[in-house]
């Protein structure tokens, strides 16, 4: 008996609000990080930046994921409604959360961070949203 009262416990389905605010830009991440058709260097942010930068880091990302959305509108890349949703995804969640950070001697302006390809880029956003997650 007590057996299957520990089992009960132990599963207990995540809720809503247990879910990281960032679960749906991962997904999409995940779904256009291999594509081959966006081909363009973008800002990227590291993934160990400060804790202190982690608002402005997110932004720099968001910053840059517009970059990839105009880049998907002129090549027709086959994951453009992914990039959108990223692109929208973030926006409401960064809408919500106004800019409460100030630039600090730690942390970096988006342009001061090292251009990569779309791949490293992507690699460190989803290392950085991950981060964000398991601190929330």
């Amino acid at each position: 008996m007590g057996l299957i009262i520990f089992f009960l416990c132990a599963y207990v389905p995540k809720t809503e609000a247990d879910q990281c605010k960032w679960t749906e830009v991962l997904e999409d991440l995940k779904r256009i990080r291999t594509s081959k058709d966006i081909d363009v260097s973008l800002y990227t942010a590291n993934a160990d930046e400060d804790e202190e930068c982690q608002e402005l880091v997110m932004r720099c990302f968001f910053l840059e994921t517009e970059v990839i959305v105009h880049e998907c509108r002129i090549k027709n890349c086959t994951e453009t409604q992914d990039v959108r949703n990223i692109w929208q995804n973030m926006n409401e969640t960064l809408g919500e959360n106004k800019l409460t950070s100030t630039k600090s001697e730690k942390c970096k302006e988006c342009e001061e961070y090292e251009e990569k390809n779309f791949t490293e880029f992507v690699q460190n956003f989803v290392r950085v949203i991950q981060r964000d997650c398991k601190r929330n």
